[in-house]
């Protein structure tokens, strides 16, 4: 479940409305972002130094370093240290997508050969590894608050891993389990993101947590609005099979929306966990139960349950001054749950 990686999602940098200004000066910060980027990991000896520029070489939309950006015109966005702390978010993502990977055993990644399909997982992971520590060696230098906000993102990170591994205990609700999951997987960097912006802007500190808030469940919409995708959209737009978390036995929202309606009596939904519960390794068995997940109520359910994440990622910024900052974190907090890919 390759859930960090939002580089197909537009960035919040593309939904400011006319104003042409912000979005070239974003632009061009992004620009230093990707400089200092290439730098930071520049290695001294040949393996380590391309095995870590790997996943930055295969691109990606930056989403993380563009939200950072955009929360720091709440405050003086040209300040050095919001380039340090857009530098330190994208190498915690990309460090996890090395992780992930090797987990997943994904052969692909942003249309590149994952690293671990050219150099082996234990290449692979050392150089998560590595860009992990080059992560720290930046966040070091914004302080010790810095520190602290990224070791307990990092720690959340592991942990959404190893319980997403574990799966939930006996006496846990499973779709709390998940959200949970979702929230430390994927939300969690994200409004570190967000936060960031705010404090190194030298914003009002009160709005640090007003956005970090929007970050993690917009983050939790995110990938709820994915196990749509993953069900409802054409390979075509979707860039990816239909049913594909199906097949992989990734227990997603639908998917525990219509195990718990089995178990609670709904005949039709004990239908299609039993189409699920089938060898999917054909692909017109997976075809079956895709359509047949697809088409019950459950799934218009979860879709639901998405956009109320964005809603209440959006609710969040109500300490927020009006403008244009606060209307782009807006729109793309609508476009997490809109997207078709």
């Amino acid at each position: 479940m390759n859930d960090e990686d939002m580089s197909h999602l537009a960035s919040p940098a593309t939904f400011i409305g006319a104003d042409a200004q912000l979005a070239a000066d974003i632009s061009i910060q992004l620009e230093a972002v990707e400089r200092r980027l290439y730098v930071v990991t520049e290695q001294t000896r040949k393996l380590p130094d391309t095995t870590s520029k790997h996943l930055l070489a295969a691109g990606g939309k930056r989403a993380r370093p563009n939200l950072l950006l955009l929360t720091a015109r709440l405050g003086e966005a040209d300040r050095d240290e919001i380039i340090d702390a857009a530098v330190a978010v994208e190498l915690i993502h990309l460090a996890s997508l090395y992780h992930d990977d090797v987990m997943d055993d994904a052969p692909v990644r942003r249309g590149a050969p994952a690293a671990h399909e050219v150099w082996g997982n234990s290449v692979a992971i050392l150089t998560g590894d590595l860009l992990f520590s080059k992560a720290s060696g930046v966040t070091a230098k914004l302080g010790p608050e810095a520190v602290t906000v990224q070791s307990e993102t990092f720690e959340r990170l592991v942990l959404g891993q190893l319980n997403e591994f574990a799966g939930p205990t006996e006496d846990a609700d499973a779709i709390d389990h998940y959200i949970q999951v979702l929230a430390d997987k994927t939300g969690s960097l994200i409004a570190t993101s967000a936060q960031f912006g705010v404090m190194f802007s030298g914003a009002d500190q009160a709005l640090a947590e007003p956005v970090r808030i929007f970050g993690e469940r917009v983050g939790i919409a995110f990938q709820l609005a994915d196990d749509i995708i993953d069900l409802t959209t054409n390979s075509s737009v979707s860039g990816k099979t239909p049913g594909t978390d199906l097949r992989e036995g990734v227990p997603t929202l639908p998917v525990l929306y219509v195990r718990a309606a089995a178990a609670n009596g709904d005949e039709a939904a004990a239908e299609v966990v039993g189409l699920l519960a089938a060898d999917l390794s054909s692909d017109a068995a997976l075809e079956s139960a895709r359509a047949a997940l697809a088409a019950h109520p459950v799934t218009a359910r979860a879709r639901a349950e998405a956009v109320r994440w964005a809603n209440e990622a959006k609710a969040a910024l109500a300490p927020l001054p009006d403008g244009l900052v606060k209307e782009s974190l807006f729109a793309f907090a609508d476009s997490v749950v809109t997207r078709s890919a």
